[in-house]
């Protein structure tokens, strides 16, 4: 829109005519004048149309098929021009945005209606259930406490990039169709309509591709990877999440937990400077300590759980590498392996040996650790395994052949065979760490568009069924 200026910069142009554009955010009238706030992207605004003004701005509304200023509701879409002026001394407020200007209403031109009755977003929504909300999204955003939450996530996204950046990371997209990346939870498939009866998997993470990364010699990696699980659902997990994922070349378990320490106590320093860490460096606690101490491996230190804004970090590490299955309940094990978090993590130096030749399987611990944050893991890495032999031992261990992890794995492990760095890294839960720097109950508040509960979308009607065609097309056939 020519000549148009945002809302935060009157304050610059006082004195001046200026034009602006946004939403109609409360009206009111007082005697012959009409007050009403505008508030675009940037901030509020006080409008007041003054009497000498009011004849000529009703008769341009009345041209526009409107019936005049007093028609005007909340959520209309207004360009407004007006003059920009210094408060009366007695109605100045310092604690907010232009509490010390006002815009004096010069014309108006309605660019929208707003039929706004299916949800009230004057209030921070709490109140209202969670379901309404979301199937009206593009409403429930306007709100003050949404705006805030998404502009947040911006701001903290746009310093992870900026502090990586300086650290020399390169930002890498990786696939969204591919095989099963064997994090462990359920995959989400897409079957392929070019070869029929074959399917693509959206990606748990990018665990293989960062790898990979490491031996394609890009040596620092990260990305804000949208990742898909098929898995039951809670208020910190989404079907469809974010995680920043980072991997390094040349590196030791320290060498990752600095550098991630360093960016965490970054994000809150510059972004939330009204929160305390409560112990700077992290506390580092081994698994078994964790679980031993506080009956979890996500241990919640805050001296004061009251406290909103204090923020207990730690580090877990120490971690066993296999823990036993139940055969009773999985049918599909092949073993009385499983392993605990990741088949891609190295086993620590000293338990290297015992790994190749498959002895002491529950005393073996990986160089895996975890960033937990007053009781919510919020981030999980390793070193990794860089050789193939390794990897090898540890599909054996858990009863799967040579043969069938060459068959799923072969790109892995000739890349381990052609000369791949030791490396290591990381992945943080994006949502789960802006949920609790918001102090949100759940994640759904810190992502635009979200999944219920129960992992639908209610706006969109999703998932959805297809049509006949589609699944002919696709070679499908539904089963009931």
């Amino acid at each position: 829109m020519k000549d148009r200026i945002y809302i935060k910069d009157l304050n610059t142009k006082i004195g001046q005519e200026v034009i602006i554009a946004g939403w109609v955010d409360v009206r009111r009238d007082q005697g012959k004048m009409v007050f009403f706030d505008m508030r675009d992207m940037t901030g509020k605004v006080q409008c007041v149309i003054l009497t000498n003004h009011m004849e000529e701005i009703d008769q341009n509304l009345l041209r526009q098929g409107l019936g005049g200023s007093r028609e005007i509701r909340s959520e209309w879409v207004l360009k407004v021009t007006g003059q920009v002026n210094k408060r009366p001394e007695k109605n100045i407020k310092l604690d907010v945005l232009n509490g010390d200007v006002e815009l004096e209403v010069i014309g108006i031109e309605v660019l929208n209606k707003a039929d706004t009755g299916a949800i009230d977003i004057s209030t921070d929504g709490h109140e209202i259930g969670e379901e309404h909300r979301l199937e009206y999204r593009y409403l429930d955003l306007r709100r003050d406490r949404m705006q805030k939450n998404i502009r947040n996530r911006h701001k903290v996204a746009k310093l992870i990039r900026d502090y990586l950046d300086k650290e020399n990371f390169i930002e890498i997209e990786t696939p969204l169709l591919s095989k099963s990346t064997a994090e462990g939870a359920r995959d989400f498939i897409v079957p392929s309509r070019l070869e029929k009866g074959k399917f693509y998997a959206l990606p748990q993470a990018p665990q293989q591709y960062k790898q990979l990364l490491m031996a394609s010699g890009m040596e620092k990696y990260f990305q804000m990877a949208k990742c898909m699980r098929d898995e039951d659902l809670r208020g910190d997990r989404q079907p469809e999440f974010t995680q920043l994922d980072l991997e390094m070349s040349f590196v030791d378990r320290e060498d990752v937990m600095n550098l991630n320490e360093s960016l965490l106590i970054e994000i809150v320093k510059k972004l939330y400077p009204e929160k305390t860490i409560q112990e700077i460096p992290f506390p580092k606690i081994s698994y078994k300590e964790s679980i031993e101490k506080y009956g979890s491996d996500r241990p919640d230190l805050r001296k004061d759980k009251e406290d909103k804004n204090l923020l207990a970090f730690c580090w877990v590490i120490d971690f066993p590498f296999f823990e036993k299955t139940n055969k009773d309940n999985d049918l599909d094990t092949k073993s009385e392996w499983t392993f605990t978090h990741n088949p891609f993590s190295r086993a620590q130096i000293q338990f290297e040996e015992d790994l190749l030749n498959k002895k002491n399987i529950l005393d073996i611990l990986t160089d895996q650790y975890d960033i937990v944050l007053n009781g919510f893991e919020i981030g999980g890495g390793s070193i990794r395994n860089h050789k193939g032999d390794a990897l090898l031992a540890v599909y054996s261990i858990m009863g799967i052949e040579k043969e069938e992890v060459e068959k799923n794995l072969l790109h892995m492990l000739n890349a381990f065979r052609s000369g791949c760095p030791p490396h290591g890294g990381i992945a943080w839960g994006f949502d789960r760490l802006l949920m609790i720097l918001q102090n949100e109950p759940n994640i759904r508040e810190v992502i635009a568009f979200p999944k219920t509960g129960e992992g639908k979308d209610l706006m969109m009607g999703a998932p959805a069924e297809i049509s006949d065609k589609q699944l002919k097309e696709l070679g499908i056939k539904l089963v009931k």
